[in-house]
């Protein structure tokens, strides 16, 4: 009873909180002093924004949705065979860097993240080794311990000019690095989002030009013709109808009701009605293009696709995004003699993320039945702790029944056992009924 006392006293005395500014002894506690601490923001400096027209249209809606759902698959430092199949997870700290920990301020999911919505946003992603065990322009056997998102801004024959933020001194600095220790990325939909002609370009400048007609229409002007009752030709004419229009503008601007009056000869023309235009129908057509060339479809957007259209999804948008990030991973961070090895970068997607519950308990009995899967790793993709019978390692087919299992041996036939009673013993054709 005492040590538990003193153990809890102890926890005590060593307990911190981030409001105290006394220490258990009632001594003024150390303070983290701000000025040291470097350039402060009210925003996340090290965040890569887009573009401020891809940010106020419906694209940066679209970026982030495939973004997400190509972020939500894991990407690993593994070990393969010699036929490129999974063995194991390498214990390296690029594992970390690709799992864990990006940098300082980068989750794994989060950095994946931050690749993807720069590769939409500028068709090209540079992946930077920050820190490393090893200088990267000595040797290429180093070990990646954080890494950074930047955009590229110059390109040379075997060198690259890359922002980059740097987070000793809370800035983005531009920095010249060779091709060979920066992991590249190109974005395999470059030809729909990032050329000058493209769909995706298309469509944001027509939807600035809609959003240009919709400011337009909603500025507060009146937009009326007033018809007088003569001929407007002659300076003196057009003299008295300017006055007479500033007339109508300063009644309408001084009234508290917005009214005015007109001779009874005069005709008013009222011009700020809706425009008639196609440009809804242009931008209709074009969101429904890109849709298709991107691969998805506005049930993906809105969360109601079913199976086989987010299968087809991940077929053909999500898996050549991780596969060109992976590749240029691989390329760049990986040695000719780590791959000699068996080490690899893969993108390892969850099959079973859009399946049902009915169809998982379907396909849970085929690959235990076929020995592909045990008990435990299905109980790992239903988030349940492993059971700790041994047989729920085993693959084995369940179904199928073994010795101690209560299996019949054969028997003698002279001794009566383990034959079948009389009312089932097969007959002779053509005996007669007993």
């Amino acid at each position: 009873m005492a040590g538990k006392w003193m153990n809890r006293l102890t926890a005590l005395v060593h307990a911190w909180n981030a409001f105290d500014t006394l220490d258990a002894a009632g001594q003024q506690a150390p303070q983290i002093v701000t000025q040291n601490l470097g350039t402060s923001y009210t925003y996340q400096p090290q965040r890569n924004r887009p573009r401020i027209f891809n940010e106020r249209t419906m694209i940066g809606s679209v970026y982030n949705r495939i973004a997400i759902d190509a972020a939500s698959v894991v990407i690993k430092h593994v070990k393969v065979d010699e036929n490129g199949l999974y063995q194991k997870d390498m214990v390296s700290a690029l594992q970390d860097c690709l799992t864990v920990e990006a940098n300082i301020d980068q989750g794994a999911s989060q950095f994946r993240q931050d690749v993807i919505m720069t590769l939409f946003d500028h068709g090209v992603a540079a992946i930077v080794p920050v820190d490393t065990t090893l200088n990267p322009l000595i040797t290429g056997g180093y070990d990646v311990q954080s890494m950074r998102v930047g955009q590229v801004l110059q390109w040379f024959p075997r060198h690259v000019t890359v922002r980059l933020y740097n987070d000793n001194k809370g800035i983005r600095e531009d920095v010249t690095l060779p091709k060979a220790m920066v992991a590249i990325v190109e974005n395999p939909l470059y030809t729909v989002m990032n050329e000058p002609n493209s769909t995706l370009q298309r469509l944001i400048r027509k939807l600035a030009i809609l959003d240009d007609v919709d400011e337009q229409s909603a500025s507060g002007k009146l937009d009326i013709i007033i018809q007088l009752p003569y001929v407007v030709k002659t300076e003196t004419k057009r003299e008295e109808a300017a006055k007479r229009l500033k007339e109508v503008e300063f009644q309408l601007k001084g009234s508290q009701y917005g009214i005015a009056y007109v001779d009874g000869t005069e005709k008013i023309t009222q011009l700020n009605r809706p425009a008639e235009n196609n440009l809804m129908a242009q931008v209709t057509y074009l969101v429904e293009l890109l849709y298709s060339q991107l691969g998805i479809t506005a049930e993906v957007m809105n969360g109601t696709a079913l199976q086989p259209a987010m299968v087809n999804y991940y077929n053909r948008t999500i898996e050549p995004i991780n596969r060109a990030i992976t590749e240029a991973m691989k390329r760049t961070f990986l040695t000719k003699t780590a791959r000699t090895q068996g080490q690899s970068i893969v993108a390892i997607n969850d099959p079973f993320k859009l399946v049902t519950m009915a169809d998982l308990a379907q396909l849970a009995e085929a690959f235990s039945r076929n020995e592909i899967l045990t008990p435990n790793d299905f109980r790992a993709i239903l988030g349940r702790p492993p059971a700790s019978d041994p047989a729920a390692n085993q693959l084995k087919n369940r179904n199928m029944p073994t010795p101690d299992q209560g299996a019949l041996p054969p028997s003698d036939p002279s001794s009566g056992q383990g034959q079948l009673p009389a009312f089932s013993q097969p007959k002779a054709i053509g005996a007669a009924p007993t």
